[in-house]
């Protein structure tokens, strides 16, 4: 692991900043597309056209052309303008960071979250977890993981059942989004057919597409539908602690895609307990747990020593069961690593 660049780490945050100033003004003038007039037995009408992620052109029905249309879309083409002097920055932002060394995400898997955070996945409190949330944190961090080059085409997005406030929107159409892409995404059936997929795959491509949320009460592991994505969710146990207060984090490809993504320390500690949750067939993804959490806390250590004392402070809250599975993670990390990190580690969980 080497930290990056003062630079990078300078230029990573200037593009979170854009891309977090863009998401708070966003209107229609972020929806790629323009609008056209119809005539139709001597009547004008406006369209908005556009195309969908897998570059179908699609047209919707505005309304008959009148002076309020016409002020419409001034406004929405004056917006327009400006949000493409906004592209074009973060464009360049993009490519600097590249040239600079910053962990980066293969383009396909970007293409997929560009599509799901258009559809406003993000916004409707989804979280990216896994090893492209583990991508995102290096940057957020400013280091560089070791291990060399991190490769994963395995998507993975949680979420609670159900938000905490009242959205007032469509939702996201998950499943709609993968089929629009033209990707060739397909549902990956259950054992019991009755029950809803929860993942989506390319055969013969390795991509796939997980949806996850929280498990809670009793341990029935069925499927959870999630209206507001239309979709359905693999219930987990400790997920909760996951994904409970995530941070904005940016995946960098050409362009930028802004995300939510796991607490640092609760990544790192959450990923010492599924470590020990692993069946003994799981021995490489047990290992890639410990790694990772290893790193993780290394950096935080040096940097952030405090967010681990109060992810550790909720361990607690949840009693003797998750304090055995942390402690039972950092010794299986110190006999695996081999590192001083596990004796630091130690001295904030008590």
């Amino acid at each position: 692991m080497e930290r990056m660049p003062l630079e990078v780490q300078n230029l990573y945050t200037e593009l979170l900043d854009r891309l977090l100033e863009i998401d708070a003004r966003r209107s229609i003038s972020h929806v790629p597309g323009t609008f056209v007039i119809k005539k139709i037995k001597g009547e004008a009408y406006y369209y908005f056209q556009y195309s969908d992620p897998g570059g179908i052109k699609r047209q919707i029905y505005i309304g008959r052309r009148d002076s309020s249309l016409e002020k419409f879309v001034k406004n929405y083409q004056e917006a327009r303008s400006l949000f493409e002097e906004d592209a074009a920055g973060i464009k360049r932002l993009c490519a600097l960071l590249r040239a600079g060394g910053a962990l980066l995400t293969d383009s396909a898997s970007a293409r997929i979250l560009r599509a799901l955070s258009d559809a406003g996945a993000f916004r409707l409190d989804g979280v990216l977890v896994g090893t492209h949330a583990f991508l995102v944190l290096g940057n957020l961090l400013g280091v560089r993981w070791a291990g060399g080059t991190i490769r994963t085409q395995d998507i993975d997005i949680a979420a609670e059942p159900s938000l905490s406030i009242a959205f007032p929107g469509p939702g996201s159409d998950i499943p709609g989004v993968l089929e629009a892409l033209q990707m060739g995404f397909l549902p990956v059936p259950q054992l019991d057919p009755r029950k809803p997929s929860t993942s989506f795959v390319v055969r013969g491509k390795g991509l796939r597409l997980d949806l996850l949320t929280p498990l809670r009460g009793r341990r029935v592991q069925k499927p959870v539908f999630i209206p507001r994505l239309k979709a359905a969710a693999q219930p987990l146990p400790f997920l909760d602690f996951l994904i409970s207060r995530p941070v904005r984090g940016v995946i960098v490809d050409g362009g930028g895609v802004l995300v939510n993504v796991p607490d640092p320390a609760r990544f790192a500690i959450h990923k010492l307990i599924v470590s020990g949750e692993r069946e003994a067939m799981m021995h490489t993804r047990r290992e890639k747990d410990l790694t990772q959490a290893a790193q993780v806390f290394s950096i935080l250590l040096e940097d952030r020593p405090g967010d681990i004392g109060i992810a550790w402070e909720e361990i607690r809250s949840h009693g003797k069961g998750w304090i055995k599975r942390v402690q039972k993670g950092v010794a299986a990390m110190e006999r695996f690593t081999g590192s001083v990190i596990a004796g630091k580690i130690r001295a904030y969980l008590k």
